[in-house]
């Protein structure tokens, strides 16, 4: 143990897997502390009872296992959805907006706990350790913070499988020989990395692929739904009203069906190196293109094109892991205001693999028929005034040109 590091408690983020299993074991005999165990519901769809009967075979007394799917998408990805994110053009941040609600959840656990540390299994290369620990040191800097990648010896899957049966962790069949993929998954999307990924000159095998049919066999018909929205955010699917989560769920069955939000992506990660991901959005990769064609009918332009320039900055913060900072907290309330008119209906075609808008109506809606018209506007928009609005907006190209004329340019 590290010289400064004595350990009472620590809340562990516990998946209830072999890597997390290893951890919990070498926690008890690293800094001979007492273990909580925390494993949350994001929509994974994994069954999460094992995880608990793990735990009580480390002899672990206080467990918690809780169902977030709601929180975790009525306060995290729906905000986020406000701002239309996506990092480096295209990536929906489907495991950068887990991370800030495990976070909490730990140091919440810790402080009904008496804990005075708190662990998670993100490796010392990824971008997830930075989620986390930016999290932890946000809402309570007072936490030690454990993170065994960055202090063992266990570096390789041999010697991590060699100190689970040493201490008799049970090791599921796949774990034993090397996996071909490392997978992170939650209600908004699925990732794949590693292995079989690693060289991004070879297109990602058909079976990395488990929320969404190909494109190529997706039903040869298309899939119109309906989206409803109120002050930004989705509330009913073909007039239905649903709870954040089960319209997510919905999306993603709807989405998947007809093979949409696959994305394979090199990506800039935040510790500086590039990695090759694929991931799977469905629902998302529908909910947005929707989102955006309501604002498409209600954002006035300047808000509309001001949202787009921040939200680059929005999306970087996120995926980074500065979630918890008051300059995410600051363009949150910018696009929170953004969003106050941006209620009403998007219809969308779903089809091989593609989400188009098709139709939008909206009560306050800023469309309006009588001025584009081609028809007689009768009034509406005087086509005069465009002279001196483009003579004015012109003003100073003349004026640049008559220079060059002069001095010849």
């Amino acid at each position: 143990m590290s010289a400064g590091k004595s350990v009472k408690k620590v809340v562990l983020a516990y998946s209830g897997g072999l890597d997390t299993s290893v951890i919990l074991k070498w926690l008890q005999e690293t800094y001979g502390c007492e273990v909580v165990t925390f494993t949350a519901d994001l929509g994974q769809g994994e069954e999460l009872e094992p995880a608990r009967k793990k735990a009580e075979m480390f002899g672990i007394k206080e467990i918690y296992i809780e169902d977030l799917r709601e929180t975790f998408v009525r306060d995290y990805v729906f905000p986020m959805f406000r701002a239309n994110a996506l990092y480096e053009g295209v990536y929906l941040l489907g495991t950068s907006i887990a991370r800030p609600l495990i976070a909490k959840r730990q140091v919440e656990i810790a402080a009904a706990t008496g804990a005075d540390a708190v662990c998670h299994g993100a490796t010392g290369k990824g971008n997830d350790q930075v989620r986390f620990e930016l999290g932890y040191y946000a809402l309570n800097p007072d936490l030690k913070v454990i993170a065994p990648w960055r202090e063992w010896g266990l570096t390789s899957r041999t010697k991590l499988i060699e100190f689970a049966e040493k201490h008799q962790i049970p090791i599921a069949k796949d774990k034993r020989g090397e996996a071909p993929f490392s997978v992170d998954a939650n209600l908004l999307h699925i990732s794949a990395e590693g292995k079989v990924l690693e060289n991004p000159a070879e297109e990602a095998p058909e079976y990395v692929y488990s929320r969404s049919v190909s494109p190529e066999e997706a039903p040869d018909k298309p899939t119109y739904i309906e989206v409803g929205f109120e002050k930004g955010d989705a509330v009913s699917i073909d007039g239905v009203k649903m709870s954040p989560a089960t319209l997510l769920t919905k999306l993603n069955e709807l989405g998947g069906a007809n093979g949409i939000g696959r994305l394979d992506l090199v990506e800039n990660r935040y510790v500086g190196m590039k990695s090759r991901g694929v991931y799977e959005t469905p629902g998302g990769t529908v909910l947005i293109a929707a989102h955006r064609g309501m604002e498409s009918l209600t954002l006035d332009r300047g808000a509309a094109h001001l949202k787009d320039e921040l939200m680059p900055r929005y999306a970087e913060l996120i995926y980074n892991g500065f979630w918890w900072s008051p300059e995410r907290e600051m363009l949150q309330a910018l696009i929170d205001k953004s969003q106050e008119m941006v209620t009403g209906t998007v219809r969308l075609k779903l089809y091989k693999g593609s989400a188009t808008v098709v139709g939008r109506s909206s009560p306050y809606s800023l469309y309006s028929e009588a001025h584009v018209t081609f028809e007689e506007d009768a009034g509406a928009y005087d086509q005069k005034d465009a002279a001196g609005f483009i003579k004015l907006n012109a003003l100073r190209l003349r004026l640049l040109a008559a220079r060059d004329k002069r001095v010849g340019k």
